[in-house]
Formats: structure tokens, sequence, C-alpha cells
């Protein structure tokens, strides 16, 4: 099944994610598996997005299935 989930909560989206799209200004700009999103984004402008969130580090990550 595939849901498409639209948020700003990363401890969220880090917890429950398959994949994480992140978008700049309406275009995909990265996407990635979480772990790999969260602990090395790959554009400046997702390094800057996260840099709000340090938090999230802190977050649980998410089960293997």
């Amino acid at each position: 099944m595939t849901m498409l989930i639209v948020t700003h909560e990363m401890a969220f989206a880090r917890a429950v994610a398959d994949r994480i799209l992140f978008m700049d200004r309406g275009i995909i700009a990265e996407q990635n598996d979480p772990e790999t999103f969260f602990s090395a984004p790959q554009t400046a402008r997702a390094q800057q997005f996260l840099e709000r969130f340090s938090y999230v580090e802190n977050m649980p990550k998410r089960k293997a299935s």
C-alpha cells in the first residue's frame, strides 16, 4: 500500500517513512531513505531546513519491518 503524507513534523516523518521527498519551491530537491536524509542530506537547502530540527536526532528511528 502506498500513502503520501505531507508534514513538517520531522520526528514523525523519520519514524514512519520508507522514503523522504524534500521539496523546495514546489520542486523535489532531494529524495532518500529517512536515515540517509536525516544523517547526511544531499542538498544545501535540506541541510539548512534540518538545522532547525536538531531534536530529530534524538527521536526514534523507523523500526525494521
